[in-house]
């Protein structure tokens, strides 16, 4: 199982080969190479889209400076967007613009990315993750972040509490492993957002090395061992 790989953002061919090699070698990996390459680019949400998944509204660039954010907020029609690199891992070089708070004039992101509008819910609300097991439901966690703070993960304050969807929402998330490319993976996180809709779209899903939340999952180490266990 794939555990720690956290700079794989920056080293993502190097990263791919790795994995290449230990399955020539015939060891099991998990995720396989053919999940990891799929969803180390974010790009991935396009094909969830199509395959009829709710996603948040997003402009694919191969890079950006300060008109294309203002670009951005006119075509979302938003006085507040978010920008995040296309292979990126833990909010890391993400950025949150506003019309009253643009990057320089000479600023680039640099490198392919994603800008989407401000979702308020997040700061109000929350962020929901579901975790599944081979594909079933194991547990569900809302992510919240600190007074102030829009990003939910605990490097920038965000707190973790237990979750039990509706089953509205869990059939939404449902719907994204369903239409997921390949067979359920051994573990899989969908991170979701509510939209103003009051619909909750993927923000990511997460196939790597995702943190599985075992403190609010208080079966997940069996249910896992199991699930691992039939694989051998």
């Amino acid at each position: 199982m794939l555990g720690t790989a956290w700079d794989y953002q920056d080293h993502p061919a190097e990263f791919l080969t790795r994995l290449d090699e230990l399955v020539a070698r015939g060891i099991a990996v998990q995720s396989p190479p053919d999940v990891v390459r799929w969803n180390v680019d974010k790009r991935y949400l396009q094909d969830l889209s199509s395959r009829g998944a709710v996603t948040v509204p997003t402009l694919w660039l191969d890079d950006v400076d300060r008109e294309g954010v203002l670009a951005a907020m006119e075509h979302f029609g938003t006085d507040r967007v978010v920008v995040k690199r296309q292979v990126g891992a833990g909010a890391l070089g993400q950025f949150s613009f506003t019309r009253n708070n643009l990057p320089d004039n000479g600023w680039r992101m640099g490198k392919p990315c994603m800008v989407q509008p401000f979702l308020a819910s997040v700061p109000e609300e929350g962020e929901y993750t579901f975790v599944f097991i081979d594909g079933a439901f194991s547990h569900g966690v809302l992510k919240r972040p600190a007074a102030g703070e829009y990003r939910i993960q605990s490097l920038y304050g965000g707190s973790e509490h237990d979750f039990a969807p509706s089953p509205v929402d869990l059939a939404t998330a449902e719907a994204v492993v369903a239409a997921l490319p390949f067979a359920a993976p051994l573990y899989c996180r969908i991170d979701m957002a509510r939209l103003p809709s009051g619909e909750l779209a993927v923000m990511e899903a997460e196939m790597i090395e995702p943190y599985l939340y075992p403190e609010q999952g208080p079966h997940l180490g069996e249910t896992l061992a199991k699930a691992i266990l039939a694989r051998l």
